[in-house]
């Protein structure tokens, strides 16, 4: 599945609402929607210019509905699913492998010590909606980029 827009991209991610995710090390199953507005909301925080890597966090979710009982694909499903809207960044990061000849890996460790810290912290990471303006910006920057390819 490849999303197309935006609003259908909101529609996975608000349909994440509910649906549990495996346990930390230790912990209890966690709610897979309130967990990405929580990463994204760590990483906003930690990288405040870097928007990529917070839509990453948010985004990362939607692989457990694209492929329900396969955790092994999810994230490639999710980096497919993301990479035509939100480019090819955000996909590598989803994925977690960088994209070649980039030095990303201190994205993929700040993305992943977001993503072990809001399993256990306890805040208010806002609304999906909150995030609706920085998806639609880099959806259109990611058009324009792919317009001059």
């Amino acid at each position: 599945m490849e999303l197309r827009s935006v609003e259908e991209l909101m529609d996975l991610l608000y349909a994440c609402r509910g649906a549990r995710d495996s346990p930390g090390p230790g912990g209890a199953p966690v709610d897979t929607y309130d967990h990405a507005l929580r990463t994204a909301a760590l990483l906003r925080r930690g990288r405040p210019a870097d928007k990529e890597l917070q839509v990453a966090g948010l985004v990362r979710p939607v692989g457990r509905l694209l492929r329900p009982g396969e955790p092994d694909t999810r994230a490639d499903r999710a980096a497919d699913a993301v990479r035509a809207l939100l480019g090819e960044r955000v996909a590598g990061l989803v994925r977690g492998r960088p994209r070649p000849g980039l030095p990303a890996e201190d994205d993929l460790l700040a993305l992943r010590a977001a993503d072990e810290e809001a399993r256990t912290a306890c805040f208010d990471a806002g609304v999906l909606e909150d995030w609706r303006t920085v998806l639609e910006l880099l959806a259109a920057r990611n058009s324009r980029l792919e317009a001059m390819d």
